[in-house]
């Protein structure tokens, strides 16, 4: 068990100012039965109207107006939370149970792959072997080691509108490229998965009260008689370092902030600070 103290630190700096800009923020962790959250604050600077609802896929969503010109956004958000390890489900499904009609049919949205998420034929195929010799669980765990084994963690290779498969033919990617190729190489076989949006403590080793540089970061789950967190990128179970925030079908279902503005270029500056408290 972990209980850790997340700052998410948002900062756009425009060339001139905007006049408007109206914007979506999923940063507030889920509520979940091995996540507790604690406390949780947003602060935006500066604002004119904000409301929260939970979108279709169950993310709590703040949606914001800036209505005045300005020359800069800050969006901070403030989180305490309390994370269990995973539990393995009672029963796993077998592969009877995955390609029946029922949960195909359940399941659908996490089944079916979209231009972002459609796998290379060659991850394809790797998928295709291990699940002819293997148990569901089994070929979800020896496709993202696959993943971790064969893809290099390069930032800037990749940008968030970039299709999975350009990820592969590079070898390189970031968390997010992983997730896209982890989850259309298991959807390719009937395995239903998700994309997860969420924070990342970096070190096992950290002490408490230690705060340190956190990550926004991005794994998988995948549905066999229970849903079970993986994340491709570090080799690793979604453990209690790893806090959920979102979960759907691919990154533009779950993006931490989006909007529209007009009249300048910008940039950005993003911060994740992460204190572990227990």
């Amino acid at each position: 068990m972990s209980i850790l103290e997340i700052v998410h630190r948002t900062h756009f700096v425009y060339e001139t100012e905007v006049p408007t800009s109206y914007n979506e923020a999923r940063l507030i962790p889920a509520f979940l039965p091995r996540q507790r959250v604690l406390s949780t604050e947003v602060e935006i600077s500066p604002l004119t109207w904000q409301t929260q609802y939970f979108d279709y896929w169950e993310s709590r969503v703040i949606a914001f107006e800036v209505l005045r010109p300005h020359k800069e956004l800050s969006v901070t958000s403030y989180s305490t939370v309390e994370v269990l390890p995973e539990k393995e489900p009672r029963e796993p499904a077998d592969w009877d149970a995955l390609l029946g009609p029922k949960l195909q049919d359940l399941l659908t949205e996490y089944l079916v792959n979209s231009p972002t998420t459609e796998p290379s034929e060659e991850l394809a195929a790797f998928a295709r072997e291990a699940a002819a010799d293997h148990t569901p669980d089994e070929t979800a765990r020896l496709v993202c080691a696959h993943l971790h084994d064969t893809i290099r963690y390069v930032p800037g290779v990749t940008t968030v509108h970039t299709p999975a498969v350009h990820a592969w033919e590079e070898r390189s990617g970031v968390c997010q490229d992983f997730a896209h190729l982890a989850v259309g190489a298991l959807r390719t076989v009937g395995i239903p998965a998700r994309y997860v949006s969420g924070y990342l403590h970096p070190r096992a080793d950290a002490e408490i009260g230690e705060t340190v540089r956190g990550e926004s970061h991005a794994w998988i789950e995948w549905w066999s008689g229970g849903w079970r967190g993986i994340d491709p990128t570090n080799a690793s179970d979604a453990g209690d370092h790893h806090v959920v925030v979102a979960r759907a079908r691919e990154y533009r279902d779950v993006m931490p902030l989006s909007g529209v503005f007009s009249g300048a270029e910008s940039s950005l500056d993003v911060d994740v600070q992460v204190t572990r408290r227990a």
